[in-house]
């Protein structure tokens, strides 16, 4: 039987989707800068390069990693690595390219949903290396399947090797550190263990830094392993390098050296194989947090389970298809329906709700206005995770409404700052959570405050704190004043002495207090809903009274008064976010509408996608922030900052603007962003943070992939707006925003515990407009679903046209 040629699509010279788009596989490893996958679940995980490079963590990604890592981009040669040596013709490589770096005959790397699998063919040996982290055990799973190619007997050993770390990865005082690591053998569990000994005042250590020691094992689970070594001077060699290692070029690890308290702690395992001709053999590895050594115990004898390793892989695969199957679109636009349907999504949970890191970003933290919009675009597929995170953030909350800029859960690290837009996002998803459940219970749930006195309030008693602090910094002239910054961290030193204004604030809270005051007439508040209407209504006017420069809206005022985004600047003159909110919010009149919105697609909307503002700032400025101190055109300095881009989509969107909203998507596709893949340097399945804007040498230059936000809004805009099916509390509305070209395209939503099954068809190419729509083959009056009163499958018809 001839196996089937596997279907590649969107191929660039390092690699391909498969046909669903379900897997990413790299077929040359010098991608322009590491290409990785995270593979993790709620508690334990691991980042891993195409090369083989990564680290693993328990708890927190920064503060309790594994393994050592260091960030280097460039050479990115820290990593958990197997090696492989023919014991005949004393040829040494590895199961990953990394880091003995052969040139092998087959190479590939091909990341899935929660998995990684890594292919070589050298010397007559085929290895594949499967890894993964079980859905509910602290461990990762490396499954190694060896093949002998040949007609002749292969021997071989095969060498594990991880550097310890076991605390704070970003705490560079190696020699300080390992004294205070131990590793032992036991040969009962087939494993090597390594201990890091506590501090004595818990979390601080001289250097200055908090660590978070932990405990962890590497096992060889299928049978028992040859040798094993925790010393990497013994490994390595003096003088040696991760190249060629001494105790591989030798074939043999010290015999069941014992280091235990005196040496360089590394893990390493020796498994010796002999293969007949075309014979394949496993080896299974697993690498763990041990915590009590009977947690070690139970998991490797778990996975000495015949046939537990297959059916925890299944688990994990099921869970992603739980999150990726329940809602989906399917347009002409192959590459939009990848990314929305499967790794937008799987960015926002896997990297930034749970792993909170990637190769660019590795913090380790909650930011509270970041993973909240992360958890935003699973209300399709599963708001029970919007809403456990809802829950989360509201214990960050202090009494007088502020709430933490970042933290790390459960260590008393975070950031309490004077960030102005930090609060409002918590009301922002609780809407949105209430408009796509239509649950309003979760404004009954109670949440202790954060801070040294419990206190307990619901999460309306949260959201209304937060609104009502925002109200009380506020302005002379009737504008929110900006503090430390609003949604853009850069701009540090606008309002530092209370004085700054935000005009995009002001925007922001408009539509909070106009959807809030609903949620309060509901809860029969009715001096607070109509003192918010009030509120608002006096916020629009002093919007456009003060922050209309002419031809768009001005972005901010400093302390001294000079504004930011003003025709009259040399540097900053326009601001994207003072335009497109002025939009979606509905501050700005049509007529101011029409007009922002078209200065914005003159001076901003470019050939990457929409800038932040332009142009970037050229010199420190003090009277501005830290966004200055990057070069023009980088990330906060005029870049294309994904997060705010999408606003742009939205915006046009909402104008009515299908072909510009849908180029301006297209513009920032990863997918179509990687077909020069040299000029991009991202990944092609996840988004960047940013990309250089047109001052920048590195024009169009994608950077901080796998970055909060940016997945999560990419798949909102493309879903929500641009095919145009979004919750409301009065239904499901359906109002496509889509280029001419599109005669039809079909969808999935989970809403409300029902699915529906949409076709909208487009027989005039229009970009807008719905001129019927059927609901099980019934008329309805206007292209809004009511919520179903049955839980059960709908099918809906869409005839757009005018």
């Amino acid at each position: 039987m001839v196996a089937q040629k596997e279907i590649k699509k969107f191929r660039n010279k390092y690699g391909y989707f498969t046909e669903d788009g379900s897997e990413y596989v790299i077929t040359n490893p010098r991608t322009p800068r590491p290409w990785i996958n995270v593979n993790c679940n709620e508690r334990y995980g691991y980042v891993v390069s195409q090369t083989g490079g990564g680290f693993s963590w328990y708890g927190n990604s920064q503060l309790s990693r594994l393994n050592i890592w260091h960030q280097d981009l460039i050479r990115d040669d820290y990593g958990k690595y197997i090696y492989v040596r023919d014991n005949k013709s004393k040829k040494i490589w590895s199961t990953t390219w990394k880091p003995t770096c052969v040139d092998t005959n087959y190479y590939e790397a091909r990341y899935g949903l929660g998995y990684t699998n890594f292919t070589t063919v050298y010397n007559g040996v085929k290895t594949e290396q499967l890894m993964f982290v079980p859905r509910k055990d602290n461990c990762e799973v490396w499954v190694v399947k060896i093949t002998n190619l040949t007609k002749q007997q292969k021997d071989l050993s095969f060498f594990t090797f991880l550097e310890l770390c076991l605390g704070n990865g970003m705490d560079t005082h190696r020699e300080f550190q390992k004294t205070f690591i131990e590793t032992r053998i036991d040969k009962n569990l087939g494993a090597i263990m390594g201990y890091k000994r506590p501090a004595l005042v818990p979390g601080f250590i001289s250097t200055g830094a908090k660590d978070f020691p932990l405990s962890a094992f590497l096992s060889l689970v299928n049978r028992k392993a040859d040798a094993y070594d925790g010393d990497m001077e013994t490994f390595v060699g003096m003088y040696g390098s991760l190249k060629n290692p001494k105790a591989v070029v030798e074939g043999r690890l010290r015999p069941n050296r014992n280091i235990e308290k005196w040496g360089d702690p590394c893990f390493s395992l020796q498994a010796d194989v002999k293969l007949n001709a075309h014979q394949t053999k496993e080896l299974v590895f697993v690498l763990g947090e041990m915590g009590k050594q009977n947690n070690a115990t139970r998991i490797i004898k778990k996975y000495r389970t015949k046939g537990l390793v297959e059916k925890e892989l299944e688990k994990v695969i099921d869970f992603w298809k739980h999150i990726t199957e329940n809602s989906w679109i399917d347009t002409p636009d192959e590459a939009m329906n990848f990314l929305t349907n499967k790794w937008y999504r799987y960015q926002a949970i896997s990297a930034r709700m749970w792993a909170k890191t990637a190769y660019y970003q590795c913090s380790g933290g909650i930011g509270f206005r970041d993973q909240l919009q992360d958890s935003n675009c699973l209300l399709e597929s599963d708001p029970r995770l919007t809403r456990k995170q809802i829950l989360t953030h509201a214990e960050q909350q202090f009494p007088d409404g502020t709430v933490y800029h970042w933290w790390h859960p459960g260590t008393g690290i975070g950031a309490h700052t004077e960030m102005t837009d930090d609060l409002l996002w918590l009301a922002f998803l609780s809407l949105n959570y209430v408009d796509e459940t239509g649950n309003t219970s979760l404004f009954n749930e109670k949440v202790f405050f954060t801070g040294k006195k419990k206190e307990a309030g619901t999460i309306y008693d949260h959201c209304c704190r937060a609104i009502d602090k925002v109200l009380s910094r506020w302005s002379k002239r009737g504008l929110p004043l900006i503090g430390e910054g609003d949604w853009n961290d850069g701009m540090s030193h606008v309002g530092l002495n209370w004085k700054g204004e935000s005009i995009w604030l002001g925007h922001f809270l408009y539509g909070i207090l106009t959807r809030f005051n609903g949620i309060c007439e509901f809860k029969k508040d009715k001096k607070r809903a109509q003192r918010y209407r009030d509120r608002a209504r006096k916020l629009k006017v002093a919007i456009n009274k003060h922050g209309w420069d002419g031809k768009w809206y001005i972005r901010a005022t400093r302390d001294n008064g000079k504004p930011l985004g003003s025709k009259k600047e040399r540097r900053g003159k326009i601001f994207l976010n003072a335009q497109t909110w002025a939009i979606i919010n509905g501050t700005a009149t049509p007529e101011r509408a029409r007009i922002a919105m078209k200065s914005a697609y003159k001076y901003l909307f470019g050939k990457y996608g929409p800038l932040l503002f332009t142009p970037g700032y050229d010199k420190l400025d003090p009277t501005i922030g830290y966004l200055s101190r990057y070069a023009p055109s980088v990330r906060e300095n005029g870049g294309v900052y994904t997060h705010a881009a999408c606003w742009g989509v939205q915006a046009a969107a909402i104008m009515g603007d299908g072909e510009r909203a849908y180029s301006a998507y297209k513009k920032m596709c990863p997918i179509d962003r990687a077909q020069q893949p040299d000029t991009y340097y991202g990944e092609p399945y996840v988004t960047p943070g940013n990309v250089d804007g047109p001052d920048s040498e590195k024009f169009g230059r994608g950077g901080w992939t796998w970055y909060s936000g940016s997945g999560a809004w990419m798949q909102k805009v493309a879903y929500n707006w641009i095919c145009g099916i979004r919750a409301t509390r009065e239904g499901l509305v359906i109002d496509p925003c889509i280029p001419r070209k599109w005669k039809s395209f079909k969808a999935k939503r989970f809403y409300r515990g029902s699915t529906y099954y949409i076709i909208v068809n487009n027989p005039r190419g229009v970009n807008r407009g719905v001129k019927k729509i059927y609901l099980d083959n019934k008329l309805l009056s206007k292209n809004i679903i009511p919520p179903p009163k049955k839980k059960k499958s709908y099918a809906v018809t869409v005839i757009m046209g005018k």
